[in-house]
């Protein structure tokens, strides 16, 4: 905050030693932040919180979603008109997404911010960084959760740089990727280290000596089916047939946010269960079946042995996607897991070899090999030291409060 202090004579021409000092508050810390679907929508509310902790006079804008504006922030736009997935979603919202580009632009010449504060979602983010800079020199431009360039797109690391005045990432080795264009990059921690560091009875974690055959009342094999319906309906077909090879075993599929309980109604058999309690029922799993997503790492935090799937549009066509991937992608990876550890430690079904079959026998493996088991769990906790336990919002808050 800054303040505006003035000084007043007590008479017309007596000197100003004998004054009365009057300390106005002129200018408040304006930050806005753009969120464009529901996991930027819970990191950019964790940071306003931490924004207005350590300034509680603070007023953020932005566009987000309900936790956003639950933390204070008074909204736009909501990500309810802004979170298309996939080509055939943008091109049938094409009206509205230009509408979002005209209501932020707006909203930033409106607001006149300090900070405007990125969080992912970096086809529509860059643009709007790119009219920040153009119109409003003077505000700071701050990337919290920078897009995936180490993984794909790898030109946008030059955009980021030139836009941004500060990039806040949250996996280890983004910096040292960064540095090799010779730009800047923090890490602040990882949100999802955080969150599972902070739920109850998460914290006692399984050790590497222990196996999941040596734990009693491990009966049960976790399904992770991912967070939309359009992958949900690819993949848990796909996985339920794996896990069903194993009848010892219940199967607990685990419901996403926002989607009903119907939804999943037609996949389930009797006995197989429907949770939203996702994190304990992977804490009390032998094993799991895991979209490929933040959910992998996730369930390695917890120290689940898990199977990660994939499912790409017209696999059979591409079945050579591993020949052709280092074509396309910049890591050899398609799991923040194994990106993470650098090496495989996670089976990773994707495309064409996302099949019942190769799903199966590698739960048998996670079931039922202790060695196999144990070399998993090591590497799970070779992750966890990497990502350390800094707050990743405390931190990004620090660093952008900090700045004149």
């Amino acid at each position: 905050m800054s303040v505006l202090i003035l000084l007043v004579r007590t008479k017309l021409r007596e000197p100003f030693v004998n004054c009365t000092l009057y300390i106005v508050n002129c200018t408040l810390s304006k930050f806005f932040l753009i969120a464009g679907e529901a996991s930027g929508d819970l990191h950019a509310a964790a940071l306003i919180e931490q924004l207005l902790r350590l300034d509680p006079e603070a007023q953020c804008a932005g566009l987000g979603g309900d936790k956003m504006a639950a933390a204070g922030c008074r909204l736009y736009q909501h990500i309810r008109q802004m979170a298309f997935m996939g080509f055939a979603a943008v091109l049938a919202n094409l009206g509205q997404i230009r509408r979002n580009f005209r209501i932020a632009q707006q909203a930033l010449l409106d607001e006149k911010p300090d900070a405007l504060i990125l969080i992912d979602y970096p086809s529509f983010n860059l643009r709007i960084a790119k009219f920040c800079r153009t119109h409003l020199p003077k505000t700071k431009i701050y990337y919290y959760i920078p897009p995936k360039v180490w993984a794909w797109k790898k030109r946008r690391i030059h955009q980021i740089a030139a836009l941004c005045d500060e990039v806040l990432g949250i996996f280890p080795f983004e910096p040292a990727f960064y540095a090799q264009y010779g730009y800047s990059c923090t890490y602040v921690g990882n949100p999802t280290a955080e969150e599972i560091l902070q739920r109850s009875g998460l914290t006692a974690k399984r050790s590497n000596s222990e196996t999941v055959l040596q734990r009693s009342g491990l009966n049960s094999i976790a399904i992770l089916p991912g967070s939309r319906p359009s992958e949900i309906s690819h993949c848990l077909t796909k996985m339920l047939d794996a896990a069903r090879q194993y009848p010892d075993y219940r199967i607990v599929v685990c419901a996403a946010p926002g989607i009903d309980d119907a939804f999943y109604a037609p996949y389930l058999r009797e006995g197989e269960t429907l949770t939203r309690d996702t994190y304990s029922a992977v804490q009390q799993a032998a094993a799991a079946v895991v979209n490929s997503g933040t959910a992998t790492l996730e369930t390695a935090l917890i120290g689940c042995p898990q199977v990660a799937v994939y499912h790409l549009a017209l696999s059979p066509l591409i079945g050579l996607i591993r020949w052709a991937q280092p074509l396309v992608f910049s890591i050899p990876y398609f799991t923040l897991v194994n990106i993470i550890a650098g090496k495989q430690v996670i089976r990773e079904c994707v495309a064409n070899d996302f099949k019942t079959k190769k799903v199966a026998a590698e739960l048998g493996r996670l079931l039922t090999d202790e060695a196999y088991q144990k070399n998993m769990l090591a590497s799970y906790e070779h992750i966890r030291s990497l990502l350390g336990t800094q707050p990743a919002a405390a931190t990004a808050a620090s660093i952008i409060t900090s700045k004149p």
